[in-house]
Protein backbone atom coordinates (compact mmCIF):
# COMPACT_ATOMS: atom_id res chain seq x y z
CA UNK A 1 0.00 0.00 0.00
CA UNK A 2 1.42 3.53 -0.77
CA UNK A 3 2.29 5.95 2.21
CA UNK A 4 2.02 9.17 2.58
CA UNK A 5 3.48 11.64 5.23
CA UNK A 6 1.61 13.54 7.78
CA UNK A 7 3.26 16.72 10.22
CA UNK A 8 7.05 15.99 11.55
CA UNK A 9 7.70 13.16 9.60
CA UNK A 10 5.22 10.60 10.47
CA UNK A 11 5.09 8.14 7.81
CA UNK A 12 1.82 5.96 7.33
CA UNK A 13 -0.20 4.17 5.18
CA UNK A 14 -2.68 6.41 2.81
CA UNK A 15 -5.34 4.66 4.42
CA UNK A 16 -5.88 4.04 8.14
CA UNK A 17 -8.66 1.68 9.79
CA UNK A 18 -10.59 2.91 12.56
CA UNK A 19 -11.11 0.16 15.49
CA UNK A 20 -13.86 2.62 16.87
CA UNK A 21 -17.04 0.88 15.31
CA UNK A 22 -15.52 -3.03 16.94
CA UNK A 23 -16.16 -2.43 20.12
CA UNK A 24 -17.18 1.19 21.85
CA UNK A 25 -19.10 -0.41 24.31
CA UNK A 26 -17.99 -3.08 27.02
CA UNK A 27 -19.29 -5.92 24.99
CA UNK A 28 -17.68 -6.96 21.89
CA UNK A 29 -19.82 -10.20 20.75
CA UNK A 30 -17.54 -10.82 17.51
CA UNK A 31 -14.14 -10.14 18.47
CA UNK A 32 -12.16 -12.55 17.57
CA UNK A 33 -13.52 -11.90 13.35
CA UNK A 34 -12.35 -8.20 14.32
CA UNK A 35 -9.05 -8.86 15.37
CA UNK A 36 -8.40 -11.48 12.36
CA UNK A 37 -9.66 -8.23 10.35
CA UNK A 38 -7.13 -6.28 11.68
CA UNK A 39 -4.10 -8.94 11.27
CA UNK A 40 -5.45 -9.34 7.99
CA UNK A 41 -5.24 -5.44 7.00
CA UNK A 42 -1.40 -5.53 8.08
CA UNK A 43 -1.10 -8.48 5.82
CA UNK A 44 -2.93 -6.28 2.91
CA UNK A 45 0.00 -3.75 3.82
CA UNK A 46 -1.49 -1.16 6.14
CA UNK A 47 0.16 0.10 8.62
CA UNK A 48 -1.90 2.85 10.54
CA UNK A 49 -4.60 1.87 13.27
CA UNK A 50 -6.74 4.14 15.56
CA UNK A 51 -7.94 3.33 18.94
CA UNK A 52 -9.18 5.24 22.32
CA UNK A 53 -8.83 4.74 25.66
CA UNK A 54 -13.06 5.82 25.78
CA UNK A 55 -13.80 2.82 23.24
CA UNK A 56 -15.32 0.96 26.18
CA UNK A 57 -14.20 2.30 27.81
CA UNK A 58 -10.74 0.47 27.66
CA UNK A 59 -12.12 -2.74 25.88
CA UNK A 60 -11.11 -1.44 22.55
CA UNK A 61 -7.33 -1.01 23.37
CA UNK A 62 -7.14 -4.27 24.50
CA UNK A 63 -8.43 -5.71 21.90
CA UNK A 64 -6.00 -3.65 19.43
CA UNK A 65 -2.98 -5.02 21.73
CA UNK A 66 -4.16 -8.40 21.14
CA UNK A 67 -4.62 -8.33 17.46
CA UNK A 68 -1.12 -6.53 16.77
CA UNK A 69 0.71 -8.79 19.48
CA UNK A 70 4.12 -9.77 17.88
CA UNK A 71 3.66 -7.30 14.64
CA UNK A 72 4.50 -4.53 16.34
CA UNK A 73 7.22 -3.46 13.91
CA UNK A 74 4.80 -3.35 11.03
CA UNK A 75 2.05 -1.26 12.79
CA UNK A 76 1.89 2.25 14.05
CA UNK A 77 -0.57 2.62 16.78
CA UNK A 78 -2.93 6.18 17.38
CA UNK A 79 -4.73 6.17 20.33
CA UNK A 80 -6.62 8.96 22.45
CA UNK A 81 -6.92 11.08 26.13
CA UNK A 82 -8.74 13.75 26.95
CA UNK A 83 -12.52 12.82 28.59
CA UNK A 84 -12.92 12.31 32.04
CA UNK A 85 -12.55 8.46 32.64
CA UNK A 86 -11.62 6.85 36.46
CA UNK A 87 -8.10 5.54 35.88
CA UNK A 88 -9.17 2.76 38.07
CA UNK A 89 -12.49 1.99 37.43
CA UNK A 90 -12.80 2.85 33.67
CA UNK A 91 -16.25 4.50 34.73
CA UNK A 92 -16.90 7.40 32.14
CA UNK A 93 -17.65 10.50 33.80
CA UNK A 94 -18.84 12.66 30.86
CA UNK A 95 -17.06 15.92 30.00
CA UNK A 96 -13.39 16.38 28.93
CA UNK A 97 -10.56 16.10 31.29
CA UNK A 98 -7.10 16.96 29.84
CA UNK A 99 -5.23 18.06 33.18
CA UNK A 100 -1.89 17.20 33.47
CA UNK A 101 -2.34 14.40 36.22
CA UNK A 102 -4.73 13.04 33.91
CA UNK A 103 -3.21 13.01 30.84
CA UNK A 104 0.02 11.01 32.93
CA UNK A 105 -2.45 8.58 33.80
CA UNK A 106 -4.08 7.31 30.73
CA UNK A 107 -0.87 7.17 28.98
CA UNK A 108 0.49 4.61 31.64
CA UNK A 109 -3.44 2.70 31.25
CA UNK A 110 -3.15 3.00 27.44
CA UNK A 111 0.67 1.06 27.00
CA UNK A 112 -0.70 -1.11 29.39
CA UNK A 113 -3.71 -2.05 27.54
CA UNK A 114 -2.27 -1.96 24.28
CA UNK A 115 1.16 -3.95 25.34
CA UNK A 116 3.65 -1.58 23.61
CA UNK A 117 6.26 0.70 25.23
CA UNK A 118 5.09 3.51 23.22
CA UNK A 119 2.64 4.86 21.45
CA UNK A 120 3.10 6.28 17.40
CA UNK A 121 0.77 9.17 17.77
CA UNK A 122 -1.19 10.41 20.74
CA UNK A 123 -4.50 12.74 20.03
CA UNK A 124 -6.10 14.81 22.56
CA UNK A 125 -9.37 13.63 21.62
CA UNK A 126 -11.26 16.58 22.62
CA UNK A 127 -10.11 20.26 23.58
CA UNK A 128 -10.39 21.10 27.27
CA UNK A 129 -11.42 24.65 27.66
CA UNK A 130 -10.43 24.79 31.32
CA UNK A 131 -6.97 23.32 30.57
CA UNK A 132 -4.58 25.59 28.43
CA UNK A 133 -3.39 23.88 25.54
CA UNK A 134 0.31 25.37 26.28
CA UNK A 135 0.10 22.96 29.38
CA UNK A 136 -1.49 19.91 27.25
CA UNK A 137 1.25 20.22 24.51
CA UNK A 138 3.63 20.63 27.26
CA UNK A 139 2.75 17.00 28.86
CA UNK A 140 2.84 15.47 25.76
CA UNK A 141 6.24 16.76 25.01
CA UNK A 142 7.44 15.27 28.13
CA UNK A 143 6.29 12.00 27.24
CA UNK A 144 8.23 12.58 23.69
CA UNK A 145 10.86 12.74 25.55
CA UNK A 146 10.84 10.21 28.00
CA UNK A 147 10.12 7.98 24.78
CA UNK A 148 6.55 6.98 25.85
CA UNK A 149 4.77 8.83 22.69
CA UNK A 150 6.38 9.64 19.22
CA UNK A 151 3.90 11.98 17.63
CA UNK A 152 1.52 14.57 19.16
CA UNK A 153 -1.73 15.00 17.42
CA UNK A 154 -5.48 16.55 17.85
CA UNK A 155 -8.64 15.85 17.46
CA UNK A 156 -11.77 18.48 16.31
CA UNK A 157 -9.41 21.35 17.76
CA UNK A 158 -10.06 24.70 16.28
CA UNK A 159 -7.27 27.13 14.42
CA UNK A 160 -6.63 29.11 17.41
CA UNK A 161 -5.89 25.70 19.80
CA UNK A 162 -3.95 23.91 16.67
CA UNK A 163 -1.48 27.00 16.73
CA UNK A 164 -1.11 27.66 20.46
CA UNK A 165 -0.58 23.44 20.91
CA UNK A 166 2.13 23.74 18.25
CA UNK A 167 3.98 26.55 19.00
CA UNK A 168 4.60 24.17 22.02
CA UNK A 169 5.27 20.81 20.75
CA UNK A 170 4.68 20.40 17.27
CA UNK A 171 1.79 18.78 15.76
CA UNK A 172 1.77 16.03 13.48
CA UNK A 173 -1.75 15.35 12.83
CA UNK A 174 -5.31 16.94 13.37
CA UNK A 175 -8.15 14.16 13.34
CA UNK A 176 -11.57 15.71 12.72
CA UNK A 177 -14.54 14.80 10.41
CA UNK A 178 -14.39 15.96 6.59
CA UNK A 179 -15.86 14.24 3.77
CA UNK A 180 -18.28 15.37 1.02
CA UNK A 181 -20.65 16.21 3.38
CA UNK A 182 -18.68 17.76 5.91
CA UNK A 183 -16.83 20.12 4.35
CA UNK A 184 -16.45 23.11 7.22
CA UNK A 185 -12.25 22.10 7.76
CA UNK A 186 -11.84 23.87 4.30
CA UNK A 187 -12.72 27.24 5.56
CA UNK A 188 -10.17 27.72 8.18
CA UNK A 189 -8.56 24.43 9.05
CA UNK A 190 -7.03 22.97 6.09
CA UNK A 191 -5.04 26.11 5.69
CA UNK A 192 -4.18 26.21 8.85
CA UNK A 193 -2.75 22.79 8.80
CA UNK A 194 -1.01 23.58 5.57
CA UNK A 195 1.04 26.27 6.85
CA UNK A 196 2.38 24.99 9.59
CA UNK A 197 3.19 21.30 8.21
CA UNK A 198 0.43 19.58 9.97
CA UNK A 199 -1.51 16.37 8.10
CA UNK A 200 -4.84 15.38 8.25
CA UNK A 201 -6.58 12.13 9.42
CA UNK A 202 -10.35 12.78 8.76
CA UNK A 203 -12.86 10.80 10.36
CA UNK A 204 -15.96 9.67 8.93
CA UNK A 205 -14.45 9.92 5.19
CA UNK A 206 -17.93 8.21 4.05
CA UNK A 207 -20.09 10.03 6.29
CA UNK A 208 -20.69 7.16 8.62
CA UNK A 209 -21.60 4.83 5.43
CA UNK A 210 -23.63 7.44 4.01
CA UNK A 211 -21.75 8.11 0.90
CA UNK A 212 -21.98 4.25 0.39
CA UNK A 213 -25.01 4.56 -1.18
CA UNK A 214 -26.62 1.79 0.99
CA UNK A 215 -28.61 3.97 3.09
CA UNK A 216 -31.73 5.71 2.17
CA UNK A 217 -34.81 7.11 4.47
CA UNK A 218 -36.67 3.56 5.15
CA UNK A 219 -33.01 2.20 6.31
CA UNK A 220 -33.69 1.21 10.38
CA UNK A 221 -30.93 1.62 12.55
CA UNK A 222 -30.45 -0.92 15.87
CA UNK A 223 -31.49 1.02 19.40
CA UNK A 224 -27.37 0.94 19.40
CA UNK A 225 -26.51 3.08 16.77
CA UNK A 226 -25.35 6.55 17.00
CA UNK A 227 -26.68 7.74 13.76
CA UNK A 228 -30.34 7.50 15.27
CA UNK A 229 -29.35 10.56 17.34
CA UNK A 230 -27.74 12.39 14.53
CA UNK A 231 -30.13 15.51 12.95
CA UNK A 232 -28.50 14.35 9.06
CA UNK A 233 -29.61 10.61 9.65
CA UNK A 234 -33.52 11.84 9.94
CA UNK A 235 -35.52 9.66 7.63
CA UNK A 236 -36.41 13.54 5.92
CA UNK A 237 -32.48 14.39 5.63
CA UNK A 238 -31.46 10.68 4.38
CA UNK A 239 -34.15 11.90 1.69
CA UNK A 240 -33.09 15.24 0.89
CA UNK A 241 -29.17 14.23 0.80
CA UNK A 242 -29.70 11.80 -1.99
CA UNK A 243 -28.19 13.68 -4.67
CA UNK A 244 -25.01 14.07 -3.11
CA UNK A 245 -24.82 9.84 -3.51
CA UNK A 246 -25.86 10.04 -7.14
CA UNK A 247 -23.35 12.67 -8.04
CA UNK A 248 -20.80 9.56 -6.23
CA UNK A 249 -22.34 7.24 -7.89
CA UNK A 250 -22.59 8.81 -11.80
CA UNK A 251 -18.93 9.70 -11.50
CA UNK A 252 -18.42 6.22 -10.46
CA UNK A 253 -20.19 4.53 -13.10
CA UNK A 254 -17.62 5.94 -15.66
CA UNK A 255 -14.78 4.92 -13.65
CA UNK A 256 -15.50 1.47 -12.72
CA UNK A 257 -15.62 2.68 -8.96
CA UNK A 258 -17.82 2.36 -6.07
CA UNK A 259 -19.97 5.32 -4.64
CA UNK A 260 -17.19 4.95 -1.69
CA UNK A 261 -14.83 4.49 -3.14
CA UNK A 262 -14.99 7.72 -5.75
CA UNK A 263 -15.74 9.04 -2.02
CA UNK A 264 -12.40 8.67 -0.64
CA UNK A 265 -10.55 9.12 -4.03
CA UNK A 266 -11.60 12.73 -3.73
CA UNK A 267 -10.55 13.04 -0.45
CA UNK A 268 -6.81 11.50 -1.68
CA UNK A 269 -7.14 13.73 -4.04
CA UNK A 270 -7.90 16.98 -2.24
CA UNK A 271 -3.81 17.42 -0.28
CA UNK A 272 -0.87 14.86 -0.28
CA UNK A 273 -1.21 15.00 3.57
CA UNK A 274 -4.37 13.83 4.27
CA UNK A 275 -4.88 10.08 5.02
CA UNK A 276 -8.34 9.17 5.46
CA UNK A 277 -9.44 7.08 8.58
CA UNK A 278 -12.49 4.33 8.02
CA UNK A 279 -13.93 1.81 9.55
CA UNK A 280 -15.54 -1.35 9.07
CA UNK A 281 -16.20 -4.81 10.34
CA UNK A 282 -16.12 -6.44 6.89
CA UNK A 283 -12.94 -7.57 4.88
CA UNK A 284 -15.29 -6.93 1.70
CA UNK A 285 -15.74 -3.60 2.85
CA UNK A 286 -12.13 -3.15 3.71
CA UNK A 287 -11.05 -4.38 0.39
CA UNK A 288 -13.39 -1.89 -1.58
CA UNK A 289 -12.04 0.95 0.73
CA UNK A 290 -8.74 0.11 -0.03
CA UNK A 291 -9.34 -0.10 -3.87
CA UNK A 292 -9.93 3.83 -3.85
CA UNK A 293 -6.19 3.91 -3.74
CA UNK A 294 -6.50 2.57 -7.28
CA UNK A 295 -9.01 5.34 -8.56
CA UNK A 296 -8.31 8.03 -10.42
CA UNK A 297 -10.75 10.78 -10.95
CA UNK A 298 -10.15 13.85 -14.12
CA UNK A 299 -10.28 17.15 -13.43
CA UNK A 300 -14.00 17.44 -14.50
CA UNK A 301 -14.66 14.98 -11.82
CA UNK A 302 -12.94 16.71 -8.76
CA UNK A 303 -14.23 19.67 -10.04
CA UNK A 304 -18.10 18.22 -10.12
CA UNK A 305 -17.26 17.21 -6.36
CA UNK A 306 -15.64 20.31 -5.02
CA UNK A 307 -18.91 22.73 -6.05
CA UNK A 308 -21.06 20.23 -4.83
CA UNK A 309 -20.27 21.54 -1.60
CA UNK A 310 -23.20 24.44 -2.90
CA UNK A 311 -24.85 22.78 -5.91
CA UNK A 312 -25.72 19.91 -3.77
CA UNK A 313 -25.90 21.27 -0.44
CA UNK A 314 -25.97 18.95 2.47
CA UNK A 315 -29.49 18.97 5.27
CA UNK A 316 -29.11 18.58 8.84
CA UNK A 317 -26.36 19.23 11.43
CA UNK A 318 -23.65 16.37 11.58
CA UNK A 319 -24.24 16.22 15.58
CA UNK A 320 -26.44 16.91 18.18
CA UNK A 321 -26.22 20.40 19.50
CA UNK A 322 -24.68 19.01 22.96
CA UNK A 323 -21.95 17.41 21.03
CA UNK A 324 -21.56 20.82 18.42
CA UNK A 325 -20.89 22.48 21.38
CA UNK A 326 -17.21 20.40 21.92
CA UNK A 327 -16.55 20.82 18.20
CA UNK A 328 -13.62 23.53 16.73
CA UNK A 329 -12.64 25.10 20.48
Amino acid sequence: MEKRKLGQGLEVSALSLGAMGYGKSRDIPDRAEMIALLRKAVDLGMDFFDTAETYGPWTNEIMVGEAFRGLRDKVKIATKFGWDIDQDTGEHRGGVNSKPAQICRSVEGSLNRLGVDHIDLYYQHRVDPEVPMEDVAGVVKDLIQQGKVRYFGLSEAGAKSIRRAHAVQPVAALQSEYSLWTREPEDEILPVLEELGIGMVPFSPLGKGFLTGTINAATAFNERDIRRTIPRFAPEARDANQPLVGLLRKIGDGRGATPAQVALAWLLAQKPWIVPLFGTRSVERFHENVGALSVRLSEDDIKDLNTSRTTVPVHGARYPEEQMRRVGL
